[in-house]
């Protein structure tokens, strides 16, 4: 049995169905682009040659990584929802775009295709996101001086309590039923 069901633990599907090989994986939209983040956790009854190859079937449309069940929640609120998160900070970006005199349809490519950009550098290079943001924030720069306005709004603050109220949700709804 694989589960993509979020908020329902791999105890409740075997309360549910009985003991039997159960599969939970917490897959993300960008699935239907090729780029899906995949977290899969399996019951000690699946081999570790079946584990294998369900993440290899994962992996065929992104990447897919065997975690601890304890950390589902979690990979719901960083990744699960995420995509969420990063459409509105697309949306935002453009927006600001759109205000500053852009087209609506070249302000989505651009935002787009930075989010992208900015996304392969971290995995790419493997350098940390703050010593990336600090290599184009020139003293006295355009990048420096928007900083202060996202740290006087909380940006940070608020995008770290949506991934934690996201995880508490998921955790929430996993405990319904046991």
């Amino acid at each position: 049995m694989i589960s993509i069901a979020s908020g329902v633990s791999i105890a409740q599907i075997t309360q549910a169905i009985g003991s039997h090989k159960i599969i939970r994986v917490m897959p993300n939209t960008p699935a239907m682009v090729g780029e899906a983040m995949s977290a899969i956790s399996v019951n000690d009854k699946v081999s570790s040659e079946e584990t294998q190859e369900i993440t290899k079937v994962f992996r065929s449309f992104g990447k897919a990584e065997v975690v601890p069940e304890t950390l589902i929640s979690a990979v719901v609120g960083v990744s699960g929802s995420a995509p969420a998160y990063v459409y509105l900070f697309i949306e935002s970006l453009a927006d600001g775009a759109v205000a500053e005199g852009m087209p609506r349809k070249e302000a989505y490519e651009f935002a787009s295709q930075t989010v992208l950009g900015a996304a392969k550098m971290v995995l790419q290079t493997n350098s940390h996101p703050g010593e990336l943001k600090d290599a184009v924030s020139s003293p006295g720069g355009t990048m420096i001086a928007a900083i202060e306005p996202l740290g006087k709004s909380h940006f940070r603050a608020s995008v770290i309590e949506a991934v934690r109220t996201a995880t508490k949700k998921d955790r929430e709804m996993s405990r319904k039923d046991d």
